[in-house]
Formats: C-alpha cells, sequence, structure tokens
C-alpha cells in the first residue's frame, strides 16, 4: 500500500512541483494550505492586488495546481498562533533595537510543528514542502542550488523533527524547478517567487511597521565624532549596515548604519571608516541543534545571503555559546548564527553581543 504525503502547498511553483515529483514516485499525495496572516487586518481589502499578503490569490493558485495534479487540498488556519509564537516576538525584538527573522520561527513553531500535527490528522505517513535542502540520514543538507538554499531558515526546527520530512526539490536548481512545472503545464509554471516576509510582501516596510509600532524620532550621531548629524524615524526602521534610506542625504562619504542604543534612542552611523561594522566574536543564545555533532571548530552565517565564516565555538552556560572567527561585517543582534559541517546544517542561535579585540562593541 502506498505511503500517504501530506504536502503544505503554498500557491507557489516550488510546492507544485514538489507535489508533481511526489505523485511520480507512487505516494498518495494529499494537499495542505496554511493560512497564517489576516489580510483584512488594519482594514486591508483582499480584493486589492496591492495587499500586503494575499493568501486568497494563493489559496486559489493552490487549488488550481491540486485540480490539474488530481489531489486533494485540505486548509487550515494558524493565524492566531501564528501571531502568538511569530509576529509578536518580531515586533518585540524590533522594539528592543535587534534584527529579528521570522522565518525561523515560523519554520519551528508553524511548518514543522502545528503543520505537521495537522497532517497526521490526515493520516501522513511523512510530510513535505517545497523548502531548497536535502535530508539524509536525518541530517539537514544543504540543497543542491546552494543559490536558493533555504536550509538557513530550517536551523531552528526542533531536534528530530525532520525524521519523517521529505524535500522533493531539494535536489534540483530553480531552473529545472521551472522547466518541470512548464514541461507538466502546472498552471503556476510562469509565477513569480514571493519576496520578502509574508506579512510584509513587497509593501513598504516602514508604512507597515508603523500600523503596529510608534515612531519615535532621534538624533543620528557619527560614532567616531559622537556629533549629532541628523534625525532618525524611529530605530526600527534600521538594521547594522544599512547604507540606503539613512537621512543623510548631505553627506556625499559612505556612510553605514553601525550601532543602536535603545535606551537613549540613538542610532549611531559611521561615515567613511567601516571598521565599526567588523568585529571577531559575537555571543548567540537560545542555541538549537539539529544534529548530534556539537563541534569545536565550523562555519557559520550571520545572514541568508552572508558568506560561510570559519568559527570557533567555546561552549557555556545557560545554552549560550561564544563564536569567535577572524573578521566579520556587520553581525547584528537578533539575527540567527546558524553553523554548518561542510553540507550539513548543524543548528543555530541568535545573537545577543557583538565583540572584537575581547570588548563588547558599546554602540550595538
Amino acid at each position: 500500500m502506498a505511503k500517504t504525503v501530506v504536502i503544505g502547498m503554498s500557491g507557489g511553483v516550488d510546492s507544485a512541483v514538489a507535489a508533481y515529483l511526489l505523485k511520480q514516485d507512487g505516494y498518495n499525495v494529499i494537499g495542505l494550505f496554511m493560512r497564517n496572516w489576516d489580510s483584512t487586518i488594519n482594514g486591508e481589502d483582499i480584493e486589492n492586488d496591492d495587499i500586503i499578503c494575499p493568501q486568497e490569490r494563493d489559496y486559489n493558485d493552490a487549488k488550481k495546481v491540486c485540480e490539474h495534479l488530481d489531489i486533494p487540498l485540505h486548509r487550515v488556519d494558524f493565524i492566531k498562533e501564528y501571531w502568538d509564537n511569530v509576529f509578536k516576538y518580531f515586533l518585540d525584538e524590533l522594539e528592543k533595537g535587534r534584527t529579528p527573522n521570522p522565518d525561523l520561527l515560523c519554520n519551528k513553531y508553524i511548518k514543522f510543528d502545528l503543520f505537521k500535527k495537522e497532517a497526521k490528522k490526515l493520516g501522513a505517513d511523512y510530510v513535505a514542502t517545497g523548502h531548497y535542502a536535502r535530508i539524509e540520514k536525518g541530517r539537514l543538507l544543504r540543497a543542491k542550488d546552494l543559490n536558493k538554499d533555504q536550509t538557513y531558515f530550517l536551523a531552528d526546527v526542533a531536534y528530530g523533527e525532520f525524521k519523517d520530512v521529505l524535500f522533493p526539490i531539494g535536489n534540483l536548481t530553480k531552473p529545472e524547478v521551472r522547466e518541470i512545472a512548464k514541461r507538466e503545464n502546472i498552471p503556476v509554471f510562469a509565477k513569480k517567487d514571493s519576496t520578502g516576509i509574508c506579512f510584509i510582501g513587497e509593501r513598504n516596510f516602514q508604512k507597515f511597521i508603523h500600523n503596529f509600532l510608534k515612531e519615535n524620532k532621534g538624533p543620528i550621531i557619527d560614532v567616531k565624532t559622537k556629533e549629532v548629524i541628523g534625525e532618525h524615524n524611529g530605530l526600527m526602521n534600521y538594521t547594522i549596515g544599512q547604507r540606503k534610506n539613512v537621512g543623510l542625504s548631505g553627506h556625499t562619504d559612505r556612510h553605514f548604519v553601525c550601532g543602536k542604543d535603545v535606551k537613549n534612542n540613538i542610532l549611531y552611523v559611521t561615515i567613511g571608516d567601516e571598521e565599526y561594522l567588523y568585529s571577531d566574536a559575537c555571543l548567540i543564545s537560545n542555541v538549537n541543534f539539529i544534529s548530534s555533532i556539537h563541534p569545536s571548530f565550523c562555519t557559520a552565517k550571520f545572514r541568508y545571503r552572508g558568506e560561510d565564516i570559519p568559527v570557533t565555538l567555546e561552549y557555556l552556560e545557560d545554552n549560550k555559546i561564544m563564536v569567535k572567527y577572524d573578521k566579520a561585517k556587520s553581525v547584528t543582534p537578533g539575527q540567527a548564527c546558524v553553523l554548518y559541517l561542510g553540507e550539513e546544517c548543524l543548528g543555530c542561535g541568535f545573537i545577543d553581543e557583538v565583540y572584537k579585540n575581547n570588548e563588547k562593541l558599546w554602540y550595538l
């Protein structure tokens, strides 16, 4: 008897091709669409093409795909759970002057927890998604297409949760996925990839955040001279390393955001001297290992599109690790530090403090 796989259908081409491949492999495939965000919040019109997260259109696309593939589609709402476990954390971190990545929490609390439980109710032997990642002997490995690899966003999933998970497109490149979708005339073969955070989509980040957090203007200070050189429009609108839209249009020299003082509502900027962006160590907390390997030496990515940095790990109490490296740019409190050993993703921790020459960077 064929094994049953419940696959998360997003309405995009990746999950569509993943479902197609599972059916070709002989599985009994069931689609499950998750609604995680209420797009009518703040009076948004779900019929408007400019909405934050057009989940109704995505749901309709998922239905078309499932009809084309002749598989059933179910729908489940996790709006409250997403708000409680992901979005509130996102806002809390922004208020603390940190740079959160809600996609990691969505995978941890929604897709590989609540979704899996719902899938089991539908009789799932396995759960599948359209993530670009691979599973081999219980290990989470980078995808074949390193440009699309999504293991960074999976690093906070609880240990053991991947044992009954399938990633059907992990051994494919994005062009190969598109080619299969077009060849099989899957309805979404030409649909553009979604960008940004789901609940923000392609809208202006600052305008969206101002619906939830009060704008609190304050001084922009040159970190080197300590002089006030401008005014920011709320610390939550900036991230470390940011160069554009800082609010210093009169300055012709290259300038970057390099720090935040939440207590005094100060935004620190470095002008001309990028050394203020560099560090050689950081403290990470809430460490989550998805591997049984806990090495002393490995590599780390400090942001999704960041490079792999060789690091040394010093294990501390309270589930913290001091991560040491030669030099890295714009290591940012709140972001995930994801650890790798070759192709294997080991897990992650969240950056609390950043150091240089054994001293904590005072302006972060």
